[in-house]
């Protein structure tokens, strides 16, 4: 980078936010949208380098484009799109999770000389006469302390500590 152009950004650093806006619009020829003074210093800077050294090439411009039109793709399914169609097909059934045994069983655990029964429905779980939508709520109702319920219960393996790397 040449010396004018360094001492230039050098320069930018004692500038405050309203100063750093006007040169922007000097450099971009528009208002920032951003009033935040170190996004708008790496901007200002990355353009006073993009006019001293050369900018983009036009096949690294036609790229950029390239990816910026692929920008408005979704890679996730919208969560009130999800909800929508979970309430609006209720006679799919659901798939049972297969670590819980069948409706009815009843679940014990001793935990500080207080025995816990939990009663599986088809959905949720009964504890006390209260209804609960996981074993979790459940195990923290009970210990006041947050719980996997399926560890809690011994539904699933507690794994061991891997003390020597290998699985």
């Amino acid at each position: 980078m040449n010396h004018e152009v360094h001492k230039e950004i050098e320069a930018l650093r004692k500038l405050k936010t309203k100063a750093l806006r006007a040169r922007y619009r000097e450099l971009f020829g528009e208002e920032s949208r951003s009033s935040n003074q170190a996004h708008l210093f790496r901007r200002i800077a990355w353009r006073l380098q993009a006019l001293a050294q050369g900018d983009l090439s036009e096949r690294a411009r036609r790229r950029a484009l390239e990816i910026a039109n692929d920008a408005d793709l979704k890679v996730r399914v919208p969560s009130a799109w999800v909800q929508m169609n979970r309430t609006s097909t209720p006679d799919s059934p659901r798939r049972p999770d297969r670590r819980l045994p069948a409706p009815g069983t009843l679940l014990t655990r001793t935990y500080r000389d207080k025995t816990i029964v939990v009663k599986v429905l088809a959905e949720g779980f009964e504890y006390e006469g209260q209804h609960y939508g996981s074993l979790s709520a459940v195990a923290r109702a009970a210990t006041g302390t947050r719980w996997n319920g399926l560890l809690f219960f011994a539904l699933v393996p507690r794994r061991k500590a891997n003390l020597h790397g290998t699985k």
